[in-house]
Order: C-alpha cells, then sequence, then structure tokens
C-alpha cells in the first residue's frame, strides 16, 4: 500500500512516522491544543486571502468605472 498524499510525495509509512515523533516529542494531551493552534492559524491565514482577493476585485472595479467614464467624456 504505497499512496501518496498531499502531493508531496509523503507515503502512508512516512505519515505515520511522522505521527509517532509528534507523539514522543508532544504527548498525547499536548498534541490537541498543537493541531487547534495550527487550524486557527491556517483559517486566519485563509480569511486574509480572501480579503486580498476582494480588495483587488474591489481595485478592478473601481478602475473599470474610472475607464469607461474616461471613454464617455471623450
Amino acid at each position: 500500500m504505497n499512496t501518496t498524499l498531499l502531493l508531496m510525495g509523503i507515503g502512508t509509512q512516512e505519515l505515520l512516522f511522522i505521527i509517532l515523533i509528534l507523539l514522543i516529542l508532544f504527548g498525547g494531551k499536548k498534541i490537541p491544543e498543537l493541531m487547534k493552534g495550527i487550524g486557527k492559524g491556517i483559517k486566519s491565514f485563509k480569511d486574509g486571502m480572501n480579503g486580498v482577493e476582494e480588495n483587488l476585485k474591489d481595485t478592478d472595479q473601481k478602475k473599470e468605472e474610472v475607464s469607461s467614464t474616461d471613454h464617455k467624456e471623450k
């Protein structure tokens, strides 16, 4: 069973090894807290990216409005 995960070439054995190392380093009680923090970080990153996309769309719309009014005036 050699399934490739995460598009980075991480197989099942490598994933299990990483999980084992995390268990050894942090223990069973710290891992949920660690994953919660990572999840919050990812959510914050996605929210920031969505904000940037909305800002770019608004800027493009304003540029289109300005260029269309410039063409009407000429």
